[in-house]
């Protein structure tokens, strides 16, 4: 039965190949890009649940009141780990993670490595896979250093890396470390990226491995023993900071879990409410609205040739066939051309996903030798086919075989149609994915815009390194006459990330009870000439100038405000065992999110810490020449490194990533559903004109014109494209106004858009039938009449 449903199923497609290639097209095209979206959900889910208990394992994670707001970070005190291993029972491994970049050195071969400070349990907790080593003393030793496969391969090429050294510089300190493991290259759909582990206890031996509970700079981890009850135990540790520290700190700590880190990361007000788990949601809509809108076509294509199907059902019926068994035969039509369709869609997902991976940045690839991908792969491909069937089954199986064999079924005038609706439900998402490609991009736009309080142009950064720091007055002296560049000025961190901040900052006239963040930043001065921030108040920091400026500081405007000085020059603060006078005051910048408020920052001068030189370079010049002077430079001076200049408005590009590619798969997925729209929309204008064309014919006889004939094709289809404008413009607005809600700087969302998309929407649509339209008012008359 079965077999005969197909076989009749395929003679049908074969006989009407025109339409059976149209509905094959949007068919495969809704499902190669519902395909894509999917296998970047199953990527995003799988995200750091692939550990082996990871149930488990949870992360520490900080609470605390800032200015009447409960705020949420994740990261910790450096003792936190160590009392919560000693003082609870219920943790059985506990590791901590302190981020590290260095030179790796083997005889001649060099490499910028990144990696991190660690303790032994972290390969306990996290089931990296272990090629070489002993899992329980990799880490052990102060000297030992666990390394990847590819950093390895780098290194050492075929030769056998264990118990062999390598030669590193971690924080600016140089040491030999011994291979003593090497792990399996990460899965991509991992929060660690490193090349390298070094343990805890060569930190601890170069004196970083402080106890101060003020001091939130890095992860900690835990991995709970079995049935532990969390909530139990986040009531036990919440007060394990405020117990313990001697500062006054009143943070809670509480344990998230590592599942969730990665899509639900979002606090509003101490509480979870979502996070990256959004973008997941929208697109799975996404995928879902692009299948349905194919699917639709597939309804609107069957639906409309029922006049032709109408006597095969007529007779069916009367030599005995049953209403199922007719259900079934056209189900069955349908999922034969959904069966083809699938598979055209695997070979499109094969051909484009190269070009999605470089789009979202991911590995993604088809899981083609697992079982359980093709038993989901024909789920997907049955359900496709009978939505898509599941109307035009039941529809066509009720005609009546009495009416249908006497010519007295007629069709339905009615104003509203089930046709007409999938007509309207299909440019109205069509038009919802308009407006919102055009705000995504309006939006990115607006904050590509924002003055940012600095000059990114002709601006870059290199990280210093102990040689830097030992000659640094010759590189800067030898930069400045090379012409090259204009200025220099060592920082803390680069201008376009935030690496400090502080609550704990005092000033004359701060409520000793109030916790006010300020953001912190350091420099050894020239800072204002070399970032091109705007001098409001005061002067620049300048110790060959001012002998005194050890001590001198700069603040931005919403600093000033904070402290509530009118004057700040002179002013004093206390930060980091300190008194800094303040001895100027800059406009606002944007060191972190564009998308947020500009923070009140705080600039210590030369008594701070820096990790970071800033370079203006001379605009005058190429970059090509700039960069070759440059690099000559740090050759001669820093040898053992290569040369890694990084430009500041690349860098805060990056921060734009997220929602450019939004964007951009907005942009991409809205296309496609308007494609597919056109085709179901042109298929269905042309079989209305075939079966009106001797209704076209007596219309020219009589002398009506090709505009009056094209205009009566179209009027109707363009009539449901606007009803569809109507429906879509609600949606659409609260869709992105409540998009928009995630961000603190944000556009207003004007009429305009609306217009523009729905008048977009029109001319798509006018576009598609008027072909069709005009193809058959300018049909030569006697050929439609020529049998009347």
């Amino acid at each position: 039965m079965l077999l005969n449903y197909f076989k009749i199923g395929f003679r049908n497609l074969w006989k009407n190949k025109r339409f059976s290639a149209i509905n094959l097209l949007g068919l495969s095209i809704g499902m190669a890009a519902a395909i894509l979206i999917l296998l970047w959900i199953q990527h995003e889910l799988s995200y750091d649940r692939f550990y082996s208990d990871q149930d488990r394992l949870y992360k520490a994670m900080n609470r605390a009141a800032f200015d009447g707001k409960l705020q949420v970070w994740g990261t910790t005190p450096k003792i936190l780990g160590k009392t919560l291993k000693a003082e609870y029972p219920e943790i059985e491994y506990m590791s901590r993670t302190d981020d590290n970049k260095a030179l790796m050195k083997v005889g001649e071969k060099r490499i910028n490595g990144s990696g991190m400070f660690t303790d032994p349990d972290f390969l306990h907790i996290f089931s990296f896979k272990l090629k070489q080593g002993n899992i329980d003393k990799v880490l052990d030793g102060t000297y030992s250093i666990v390394i990847t496969e590819s950093t390895a391969k780098k290194l050492f090429g075929d030769e056998d890396p264990m118990g062999k050294i390598i030669s590193m510089n971690p924080y600016t300190t140089a040491s030999n470390f011994t291979v003593t493991g090497v792990l399996e290259d990460l899965p991509d759909n991992t929060r660690f990226k490193f090349d390298y582990l070094l343990p805890w206890l060569y930190m601890k031996q170069l004196g970083w491995d402080d106890d101060w509970w003020g001091n939130n700079s890095i992860s900690t981890f835990v991995k709970l023993k079995p049935n532990v009850n969390v909530a139990a135990l986040n009531a036990k540790i919440k007060d394990v900071t405020i117990t313990h520290s001697n500062r006054g700190e009143d943070t809670e700590v509480f344990l998230h879990p590592m599942s969730k880190l990665r899509l639900w990361s979002q606090f509003d007000n101490g509480v979870l409410v979502g996070g990256r788990i959004s973008l997941v949601k929208l697109f799975a809509v996404i995928a879902g609205l692009i299948l349905l809108i194919a699917c639709i076509n597939f309804m609107n294509l069957s639906t409309a040739r029922s006049e032709k199907r109408a006597r095969e059902v007529g007779i069916r019926k009367v030599v005995g066939a049953q209403r199922g068994s007719l259900i079934g035969q056209f189900l069955g039509e349908s999922v034969l051309l959904t069966l083809i369709s699938g598979m055209v869609a695997l070979i499109l997902v094969q051909l484009t996903l190269p070009s999605f991976n470089t789009l979202v940045t991911k590995v993604l690839f088809v899981p083609y030798n697992n079982t359980w991908f093709w038993v989901i792969a024909i789920g997907f491909i049955l359900f496709t086919g009978i939505l898509a069937g599941s109307y035009p089954a039941f529809y066509l199986s009720s005609f009546r075989p009495i009416r249908v064999l006497k010519g007295t079924m007629h069709k339905v005038q009615a104003l509203v149609t089930p046709r007409k609706l999938l007509v309207v439900t299909q440019f109205t998402i069509a038009i919802v994915l308009i407006v919102a490609t055009i705000i995504i991009r309006q939006q990115i736009k607006y904050a590509q815009d924002r003055d940012a309080g600095y000059n990114r142009s002709n601006l870059g950064y290199v990280f210093l390194t102990k040689e830097i720091n030992k000659n640094y007055d010759l590189i800067s002296q030898s930069l400045l006459n090379s012409g090259a560049v204009l200025s220099l000025s060592k920082t803390s961190s680069p201008i376009t990330e935030n690496w400090s901040n502080s609550w704990g900052i005092k000033w004359e006239g701060k409520d000793e009870n109030s916790k006010i963040v300020l953001d912190r930043f350091c420099t050894d001065g020239n800072l204002i000439k070399t970032a091109g921030f705007t001098l409001v108040k005061g002067r620049d920091i300048n110790l060959n100038e001012f002998p005194g400026d050890s001590l001198s500081a700069l603040i931005n405007e919403s600093a000033a405000k904070v402290m509530g000085f009118a004057d700040p020059i002179g002013k004093t603060f206390g930060d980091m065992d300190e008194k800094w006078t303040i001895v100027g005051v800059v406009k606002d910048m944007i060191i972190a999110s564009p998308y947020s408020p500009k923070l009140p920052m705080i600039i210590a001068g030369p008594k701070g810490w820096f990790n970071v030189l800033h370079i203006r370079l001379n605009p005058e010049r190429s970059t090509a020449d700039n960069m070759k002077a440059m690099e000559t430079v740090f050759k001669k001076f820093n040898p053992e490194y290569p040369f890694d200049f990084s430009f500041v408005d690349t860098e805060y590009e990056k921060k734009f990533s997220d929602e450019q590619r939004i964007g951009t798969l907005a942009s991409l997925f809205a296309g496609l559903t308007i494609f597919i729209s056109c085709l179901g929309l042109f298929a269905l204008a042309t079989y209305m004109a075939e079966n009106r064309v001797k209704e076209i014919g007596v219309r020219k006889v009589l002398g009506a014109s090709i505009l009056s004939i094209t205009t009566l094709l179209s009027k109707d289809f363009l009539a449901l494209v606007l009803v569809s404008i109507f429906i879509a413009t609600p949606i659409a607005w609260w869709a992105m106004h409540t998009w928009l809600k995630d961000f603190n700087y944000r556009i207003s969302i004007q009429w305009w858009v609306f217009i523009l998309a729905g008048a977009g929407a029109v001319l798509i649509a006018l576009a598609t039938v008027s072909y069709n339209s005009i193809k058959a008012a300018m049909s030569n008359p006697t050929k439609s009449l020529r049998s009347e």
